[in-house]
This record gives C-alpha cells, structure tokens and sequence, in this order.
C-alpha cells in the first residue's frame, strides 16, 4: 500500500525524524486556511503547494509550484486541485488531483550552506538485508544518478535481526560530507527514518530530497513509503489511510473479491491459480504472439463463484481479446474447476471474447471432457503447448 507524501511525512515524524511542515487539504479555501495556520506555527511567509498522488516527476508535471503571497497560495491551489497531472510515472492517461498539500518553505537562508540529499531504505533480497542507499546527489532520479555518477551512489547493509547501529548512520552522515552540528543531525535522521521503515512494516522508505537546512538542519522534503499489504492487520492506523481513488477501481473491486489482480496493458485475459503459475502464463502469452492484460491469481478455491467474479473483473477491460484460464490442480480438482467455469459462462450469458481453458493435474482428463461436452464456445487444452497455440490462432 502506497502513502501519500503528506502520510509519509507523519509516518517519519512520528519516529522523530524532522520534516517539512505542511497541511494537507481538498478545497482552496482549506488551503488559504493552512497558508495562515504555517505562518503562525513556523513563520514562514512562502509556500509550497504539492500535488498529492501516488507518482513521482510531480515537478516536472507541473504539480509542484511555489506561493510567495496568500493571492499566489490561492491561485496555485486553484490550479493544482482537480487537474490530470501527467508524469513519466502516471502515463500518458495522468492522475487526477483530489488533495494537495501546502507545505512551508525550508529553503530559507544562505543558499550556498543548502545541500540536497537522496536517502532510501528497501529490502535487498540477495543478501537477505536491509539497505540504505544514499547519495549527495539528491533532488534528481536516483537511476540517473547510478547511471551517470555511479560512485556517488553509497549503499549501507543492515543486518534486520541486530539493527542499524550508531556506527553506520556516523559513516552515513561523514560519506555524505556532513559535519558539525549538521552531522550529528544526519545520524539521528538516518536512526529515527531506519525506526520508521522497521516498526511500519514498510517495503519502501524514500526521500528526495533530504535536505540540509541552512541553519543545519536535516529535514525530509519529500517521503515516498510503501507499507507490505500482508501487514496491515497489524497497521490499522496506516491502512486506514489507503485512499481508494488512487487505485484501478478494477483492482479494488478484485480485492473485495479476494482476488488477486493487477490491471496491465495487454490484450490477452489470464485467469490463474498460483502467482508462479501467472508469471509462466503471462510469458507464454507473450510468446504467442499476445499481451498479458492483467495478473489474476484466483487461488486454491477456483470455484463457480470465484471464477464468474474473476470473468466479471477481466471483461471489464476492453482491450481483451481473449481469456486464458491455466489451473494446475493439485490441491482443487480439475474437474470442480471445468464445472466452475462451465457454470460462470451460464450465469454471465454472452461471453464476447474467445476462452481457452488450459487443465493440468487431478481429473484434468475428467475436466477437459467437461468442458468439451458443455456446448459452449470454450477451448480446452491439456499441454501448456496446446494452450500457447489456441492463444495464437484466436489473436490471428
């Protein structure tokens, strides 16, 4: 589950990690209001007013702008709120800006004592640990950096059953340049941002830019966190801040389903038990000449219900030309599977798009023959082989 910048940063803040103050709100009367409640607690007399969606490149798209004056923080909020924000991550489509968030200005001071940083914080999978990959160069895309710099890039591992250790977050903060007061700074920064990403259950804690204030202080700007989804049982606080209108509403109707989907470009449907299972459809699509369309795992429980669900969610798209069923059974039979798709056709009615129904592992003979023998205009196959050239001859 994606945070909003503005959750990212009370995230951080509540692990003592200093932000960039700001107030988010949907309306530009709240704005002017907000304006005036961060002159009040902060002082500052500038503001900053950032689009709120989950996408990146929002600068560039025009969702970041700056308000010297109330009349500017009226005008801006006015043009940011509401408008298709497009950038290289939304696609060509955009996103549309339901809440922006006024934040106050931290460039303040000598512009020369400023730095930007980038720091982040993932799982890397090879090593089996925690790292921290930062940089002097913030305020740019970090894979451009790598690209072009790749020197300038550091990475600090952390073993996740000891923790960071003091140590670490000092060879952070002295790799980053750091020193004096701006260097003790840095290494409670990277503590209390390590603390966060650890006790949220996050997947992924980032910040570009961390800034260093002028006055020496460390500050996150900006916060990009995702929260594992297999946490939020014991995140209610954060999952209660899921904002359902940055989601495909495909995708979240699949998941009141208790399907597992994920909305793609393609023009071939799959429907799946087992996630590995989906992952070799989708290349033998491709291989066929086809585009995967989506990512449907249905489970262990491809029952009639669960599969007209699934057929409901996929058709939804236009773009699919045709519907690629795969079960392996093993723990659900073959046959139970046929007879859910069998009996799913019948309550839908008019399937418009070809089927093809790929039967491996207990009574898939059994459920081949049931399909066969339905009269419905549905294709089985046993061999992934038969699967891939039905996939093909229905595309031509």
């Amino acid at each position: 589950m994606n945070l909003h910048e503005h959750q990212a940063k009370e995230l951080l803040n509540k692990y003592g990690a200093k932000i960039q103050e700001g107030i988010a709100v949907e309306t530009v009367d709240d704005a002017i209001k907000a304006g005036k409640t961060l002159t009040e607690q902060t002082g500052t007399q500038w503001y900053v007013v950032k689009a709120q969606v989950h996408a990146g490149g929002r600068g560039k798209g025009g969702g970041v702008k700056l308000a010297k004056n109330t009349d500017e923080l009226k005008q801006k909020a006015a043009d940011i709120l509401g408008m298709t924000l497009v950038t290289p991550q939304t696609g060509p489509q955009g996103k549309i800006v339901n809440r922006i968030l006024i934040a106050q200005d931290v460039y303040y001071g000598d512009q020369e004592k400023i730095k930007e940083f980038y720091v982040s914080i993932l799982l890397d999978r090879t090593t089996k640990k925690n790292v921290i990959i930062y940089s002097t160069e913030g305020g740019m895309e970090i894979e451009e950096v790598a690209e072009t710099h790749p020197e300038k890039v550091h990475k600090e591992y952390v073993d996740p059953l000891i923790g960071i250790q003091g140590f670490q977050c000092r060879r952070i903060a002295f790799n980053l340049g750091l020193e004096g007061n701006a260097f003790k700074e840095m290494v409670k920064f990277v503590e209390n941002i390590y603390n966060a990403y650890v006790g949220g259950d996050a997947t992924l804690v980032e910040i570009n830019p961390c800034l260093k204030t002028s006055d020496d202080k460390i500050i996150a700007v900006d916060g990009k966190i995702s929260i594992d989804d297999n946490a939020l049982y014991r995140q209610a606080d954060l999952a209660a801040m899921e904002d359902k209108r940055e989601l495909d509403a495909t995708e979240v109707e699949a998941v009141s389903y208790d399907l597992n989907y994920v909305k793609l470009d393609g023009n071939v449907g799959c429907m799946v038990n087992g996630a590995g299972l989906a992952m070799a459809t989708m290349d033998i699509i491709k291989l066929s000449g086809g585009e995967p369309a989506n990512f449907l795992d249905v489970g262990g429980t491809a029952n009639a219900e669960r599969v007209e669900k699934a057929f409901r969610i996929i058709l939804q798209d236009s773009n699919v030309k045709a519907i690629l069923i795969n079960i392996f059974g093993g723990i659900v039979r073959c046959d139970r599977v046929a007879q859910g798709v069998v009996d799913a056709y019948k309550s839908i009615g008019n399937i418009p798009v070809p089927i093809i129904v790929r039967l491996q592992g207990t009574n898939a003979e059994e459920g081949k023959r049931l399909i066969d023998e339905s009269g419905l205009k549905v294709k089985s196959a046993i061999l992934l082989r038969e699967a891939a050239e039905a996939v093909k001859e229905v595309l031509s």
